[in-house]
């Protein structure tokens, strides 16, 4: 569908393979900055845990020049973005820089001649363009925003070197660190290995998803026949675009810890992990997180992102928080 919101800007409404296509076209310029909203992600979201919701994908073009992409779900006169807070940490629009506010200025009439009358913006990242430019838009064509803080997500900025790393903690921590690591290398032959492969991945994930759920009861009872099948296909496209590592700490050749990440934009993002129970008192879950910043330090990532969640370890590897809001506009 083409819709003209004044003589230079249009509306088309797009389908996953056609922003997939954007997004894989550097030519357009767009700002690909949530892992959250990039293809692949949105399309095994909506087609596994959509519940038959009609996806809504709409892009505004100035003088058939891409400005932006809302990734949508329209439901009677609401709108949201693709995704959902069990599986999502954070979510946002897709928009050439330059040019958010225009994107906005544009959109909000847009919706409004859908018949929307509130857009439900989930959980945002400070720094979002929702905060920074979509809110004052809004106000400026009399709608009325909301946010209202909503847990964190937890950032260690990268140094160059594992020492220097090290260095960034606390006396405690590095020696509990280095501690941890001796008593582990005494214990078992150590290995710790990445699968990156869209074949090896697809093979792996099973046994990460047993892990995941073998140490705490929350994890197992989180981990319904719906999400499992989420996390597969997930894996598979994922991979398939290269963004996805399965990391794996191996004790004498047998799996005790796992950690799912995500590679993109020079971020290593930790998605989940689990670790087998009877190495518990190996502390093979932290160090297997220790292990992945050690990787991520050595093929030069700038950020490692332990996502949402302020629990104790982020801290005490280093991690700073960034604050999450939850935010909606009321367009009518």
């Amino acid at each position: 569908m083409l819709m003209k919101v004044n003589p230079e800007y249009t509306v088309t409404t797009e389908t996953f393979d056609t922003i997939t296509a954007y997004w894989s076209d550097p030519a357009h310029q767009l700002k690909w900055d949530c892992l959250f909203v990039v293809p692949g992600w949105m399309k095994v979201w909506w087609q596994i845990l959509g519940s038959g919701l009609e996806p809504h994908l709409c892009s505004i073009r100035h003088n058939d020049k891409l400005v932006g992409i809302a990734p949508l779900l329209f439901q009677g006169g609401e709108a949201r973005l693709i995704g959902s807070p069990d599986v999502c940490d954070y979510l946002d629009f897709i928009v050439t820089p330059g040019s958010e506010r225009v994107f906005f200025q544009h959109l909000i009439p847009y919706l409004r001649q859908q018949g929307i009358s509130r857009l439900d913006l989930g959980v945002v990242r400070a720094g979002s363009v929702i905060l920074s430019d979509l809110f004052e838009v809004a106000r400026s064509l009399d709608c009325t925003v909301f946010s209202e803080p909503e847990d964190v997500t937890m950032e260690l900025d990268l140094p160059s070197t594992w020492d220097e790393f090290l260095k960034l903690l606390t006396g405690k921590e590095r020696h509990e660190i280095r501690r941890k690591l001796r008593r582990l290398n005494e214990a078992a032959r150590v290995n710790f290995r990445v699968v990156e492969s869209r074949a090896e991945i697809c093979e792996a994930i099973d046994l990460f998803l047993a892990l995941f759920k073998m140490n705490r009861s929350d994890k197992s009872d989180f981990l319904t026949d719906q999400r499992a099948s989420f996390f597969r296909s997930l894996a598979g496209a994922m991979a398939e675009a290269g963004l996805l590592k399965l990391f794996f700490l191996d004790l004498d050749e047998t799996p005790a810890a796992a950690a799912i990440c995500f590679d993109y934009n020079s971020t290593v993002y930790l998605y989940n992990n689990g670790f087998d129970n009877q190495y518990r008192s190996l502390s093979v879950g932290l160090l297997s997180k220790v292990f992945a910043i050690q990787d991520s330090i050595e093929r030069g990532k700038n950020t490692f992102d332990f996502l949402k969640g302020t629990e104790t370890y982020k801290r005490r590897l280093g991690g700073k928080p960034v604050q999450l809001y939850r935010c909606q506009v009321q367009l009518g």
